[in-house]
Order: structure tokens, then C-alpha cells, then sequence
């Protein structure tokens, strides 16, 4: 199993390439990198663009690659067919590239300049009033494994694999490359998302910068973002236009926003002009953060209230008439396995939503576990709606914003689901 590898800022070389030893050419780095045959019939999906090859399919290897190696992957018949970052586990190689390149400096640049380009053109990046938002999106973006987020002049990057973890110089490099003299801080933050049996080491920790402002402005809003001890990034970046919708349907009602965190909802809420605001997590240090930010962008404010409880327990005891509920909890389901338990978990927690909600009120109900489908959720939804005997209207779908793109020959990076309800 492979341990920290030597050479951190190419990690295009093929594995015996040691620094200090003398140049080699694009050519021979290429033909000397590990490859993979896959079985006969194995190909089909990679024809079709799919990143991931599954352990399943390949036959035999020319080499022996260690994980986070890159590898030139073949169809049974001796055909390159792709370029990607070889991993211990079912998802044996990510695919970074279709075309026959090399994995390089080059190479880099292009797709986060891609994916920057894309960014400003969807109106999420280059404005003013706002510089929260995603910049790379795994799949989505073409660089499985890889998750950048944007705050202000500091970007948090986080690997989900040993590759580009042995990658991650070369990516800072092209973030400053493509982001200039805007990107103060790169914030590595992978030491819960990487491979634990990868014996890595690692530790999170700056890779360009350190002094950095933990303010960022998401549409005109301010908050902190605690990227040093916080879940994900250090903030839900995903949920930015759906906390827009909610803030269009808060005014004049008493919001619950549970399983709150950092209290985006919470925050956006008030500005919709909210009678009243809730805030509700189990952890004192999310009530902390969460009553920060309202401070920062309401100071001294009155109708906020924040409560640091299990969700559970607080929907069993609570009696205020609130008309207006967010259901935004972590993950059920990290994997297939655990479904079942999860659909029962977010039944009870909709059910008990729905038995407490004002009549005339509505719900705003999330699952963010990626082995959960649209229809699954929904299913479970309405059995919570029918347990609790009231009549529900969807007012709207919801789904990841575009920052955090679907690859059309990645079905599988769909993850966030939600529904908007109006309960009679």
C-alpha cells in the first residue's frame, strides 16, 4: 500500500521516477506509466464517458501500480481508451481524461479554467455580492476525486482520493495560475475524506497563505466559515438557492430551522422578513456559529433564537405554532447497505415535521445522502404525510445548484434532493 510518495509537484511521473534524477520526456513518462487491460466487453461504459472503472472489469495489468498512481488504461484488443488515477477499493481507476494527453501542469490549468469559466457565466463567480460558491465538483467537472470551494480570497481544497491527494501542488499551482492575484489561501482539508487505510498521514493545513479572513459573502450575506473544524468545506454551499427560495416564503412567519449548522437558513430567513427565527442543532458548537453570523448580519436582533438540542427530542416536546420548518439533516445513508434504516429515519423526522406544522404552513425538507434516490425520498415523504393524516401540495423540487454540476454520463453525482410543501 502506497505511503506518501516523494514527488509531490509532478504527479504526473510514473512511480520509479525519483526527484533529482534527470528529465525525461512526455513521451516516454507516458509510455512508461502503469497500464490496465480491461476484460473483453468492459469497454462499453468508458465508450460512454462513465469515470469510474469498476474492479470487476479488468483483466490483467503492465506494471504494478500503487494507489494514486496514474494509469493508461486499455480495452481487451490493446486500444487506449483513457487516463486515470488507479485506487485500491470496487472503483478501481478514476477517469481523468478521454484524451490521449499527459497529466500534467497543462492539464490542470485547462480544466479548472474550464470549470472557472463556467462559474462566471452561470452568475456564481465575479460578482460582488457574492464570493461563496464551488468551483470544482468532482465529476461534474471532469476531475473525480477533486472538491474546491470558494471563500472570498481563500480556496478550500479537499481530496477524495489518494491521486489527488499526490496531485494536490500541482492543482494549487493551477488554481493561482487560473484565480491570480483574487486567491490569498489555499486551505488543504482532507484529513476525513481521504482513504484511512491509505496510510497517508495527512494533515489539514495551508499550502499558499495562512492569514486568512473566515468572513465570506454569499448574495450580499455575510458569514463565517469555520474551514479548520467545520463539516464539508466548512459551510453547505450547496444549499445557496434554496435558501433564496426560503427566504422568498419567510415573511411575516415563524421559521424552525433544524439540523441548522451554520444557520444559512436561518440567516437568509430573517432578511425575508421572518416574525420569528429558531435555530436547532445538537451541537453547542454549530448553536455558536450559528448565533455569529445572525449577529453579523442582524446585530442585536431579537427575533432570532438558537438551541443547541438532539431534533429528535425537540419535535417531541416542542409547542409553538411555527408555519414554516426546515428538515436539512446530515446524511442518513452513507451507502447502500444502510437505506433502509435511513428511509425509516426520514420518515419519523417528516412525520413528526408534519403532526407539529401550523395548518396553512410549509415545509422545506432536504436529504443530502447520495444513496437515497428522488423517488425514495419522495416515497418516504408522502408515508410521512399519510402517517400524520394531513393534506400536502409540492410547491417545488429542489435539487444541487449549479455550481455543483451532474456529468450527463454521471447520473450518480446527483445527490441533494428537497421538496417545498404546503401543508393544509
Amino acid at each position: 500500500m502506497n505511503k506518501n510518495k516523494s514527488s509531490e509537484h509532478a504527479c504526473h511521473l510514473p512511480h520509479s521516477k525519483m526527484e533529482g534524477q534527470e528529465s525525461t520526456s512526455p513521451a516516454a513518462i507516458e509510455s512508461s506509466l502503469p497500464a490496465v487491460f480491461l476484460r473483453r466487453g468492459k469497454d462499453e461504459s468508458l465508450r460512454r464517458f462513465h469515470p469510474w472503472i469498476f474492479s470487476g472489469a479488468i483483466h490483467h495489468f503492465n506494471g504494478q501500480p500503487q494507489e494514486g498512481d496514474i494509469v493508461r488504461v486499455y480495452t481487451s484488443e490493446g486500444e487506449w481508451i483513457a487516463t486515470g488515477h488507479w485506487q485500491i477499493g470496487s472503483i478501481a481507476v478514476r477517469v481523468l481524461t478521454f484524451d490521449d494527453v499527459p497529466i500534467d501542469a497543462a492539464f490542470w490549468e485547462h480544466r479548472i479554467r474550464v470549470a472557472y469559466e463556467m462559474r462566471v457565466a452561470i452568475g456564481v463567480a465575479g460578482r460582488d455580492d457574492n464570493s461563496t460558491f464551488r468551483l470544482i465538483h468532482g465529476e461534474g467537472d471532469q476531475l473525480p476525486g477533486l472538491v474546491v470551494d470558494i471563500y472570498g480570497s481563500t480556496a478550500v481544497l479537499q481530496a477524495h482520493s489518494v491521486g489527488i491527494h499526490q496531485c494536490r501542488m500541482d492543482i494549487a499551482a493551477a488554481l493561482q495560475a487560473v484565480l491570480g492575484s483574487s486567491l490569498q489561501n489555499i486551505f488543504y482539508k482532507s484529513e476525513t475524506t481521504l482513504p484511512f487505510k491509505a496510510g497517508l498521514g495527512q494533515s489539514n493545513g495551508f499550502l499558499l497563505g495562512g492569514d486568512a479572513d473566515d468572513i465570506a459573502v454569499e448574495n450580499g450575506l455575510r458569514f463565517h466559515i469555520d474551514w479548520l473544524r467545520g463539516q464539508k468545506t466548512g459551510f453547505f454551499v450547496d444549499q445557496r438557492d434554496n435558501r433564496s427560495l426560503l427566504e422568498h416564503y419567510s415573511r411575516g412567519r415563524a421559521v424552525l430551522n433544524m439540523f441548522c449548522y451554520t444557520g444559512g437558513f436561518s440567516v437568509y430567513a430573517m432578511r425575508g422578513g421572518a416574525r420569528l427565527v429558531h435555530s436547532v442543532d445538537s451541537s453547542a458548537k454549530a448553536v455558536d456559529l450559528v448565533n455569529a453570523n445572525v449577529a453579523l448580519n442582524f446585530p442585536g436582533d431579537p427575533r432570532h433564537e438558537a438551541f443547541a438540542e438532539d431534533a429528535f427530542r425537540y419535535l417531541d416536546h416542542m409547542d409553538y405554532p411555527y408555519d414554516l420548518i426546515i428538515l436539512d439533516p446530515p446524511a442518513f445513508a452513507k451507502h447502500k447497505d444502510a437505506l433502509r434504516n435511513a428511509l425509516k429515519g426520514y420518515i419519523r423526522l417528516n412525520a413528526k415535521a408534519f403532526e407539529k406544522i401550523k395548518p396553512g404552513g410549509i415545509l422545506f425538507t432536504f436529504s443530502c445522502s447520495q444513496a437515497v434516490s428522488k423517488e425514495h425520498f419522495r416515497t418516504a415523504v408522502f408515508s410521512a404525510a399519510a402517517a400524520a393524516r394531513r393534506q400536502v401540495r409540492i410547491l417545488h423540487q429542489l435539487h444541487q445548484p449549479a455550481d455543483h454540476p451532474i456529468n450527463i454520463y454521471h447520473p450518480e453525482g446527483e445527490y441533494l434532493k428537497g421538496l417545498v410543501l404546503y401543508v393544509e
